[in-house]
């Protein structure tokens, strides 16, 4: 069944494209949520219509997935968790977690169905995510699960100034 796309379908398209998708799929979901309507002729020709209109929204839309990429883009946040023996969890780290943390700490609200984690974290340490922005348009976060960024750092420069007393003595 064809139908018209009103609004962004994650792996079919985006809004005005012409999708083939199955009936019960199209009845069931897109047309009761109204992210769809049937392509008939008279739809069509009003798409036509609006094609410009579409064009500009689609234009924002992939200027505001870019300039989200920006701020996203290699910036590391920290989230807390209660670690047991040998860095497992207590729980676990989902996507909703990550979310939170990335509006918290880069002040980006991120939907969390976004985050493209295909299980929870369950061990502490650095984890790079995915964030699926629109359509082809993804950023890399790190997430700190339990550790600080700033740890080996301080440790090495800990140990390389205790090596400078022991030389003065």
């Amino acid at each position: 069944m064809k139908v018209i796309l009103l609004g962004e379908l994650r792996g079919k398209g985006g809004e005005g494209d012409v999708v083939e998708v199955a009936q019960g799929f199209a009845e069931n979901y897109l047309f009761p949520n109204k992210i769809a309507i049937l392509a008939t002729k008279g739809n069509l020709k009003q798409l036509e219509e609006r094609r410009h209109n579409i064009a500009k929204r689609e234009e924002k839309r992939l200027a505001d997935a870019a300039a989200l990429k920006e701020i996203l883009e290699g910036k590391s946040v920290k989230v807390d968790a209660r670690i047991g023996e040998e860095g497992q969890l207590f729980g676990s780290v989902t996507s909703a977690n990550i979310a939170d943390a990335i509006k918290e700490q880069l002040g980006v609200e991120i939907d969390r169905k976004r985050i493209a984690r295909s299980q929870a974290i369950k061990m502490a340490g650095r984890h790079e995510v995915e964030v699926d922005l629109y359509r082809d348009i993804n950023a890399t976060v790190t997430v700190l699960v339990g550790v600080d960024e700033e740890e080996p750092e301080e440790a090495e420069a800990e140990v390389e100034q205790t090596e400078e007393e022991a030389t003065e003595e």
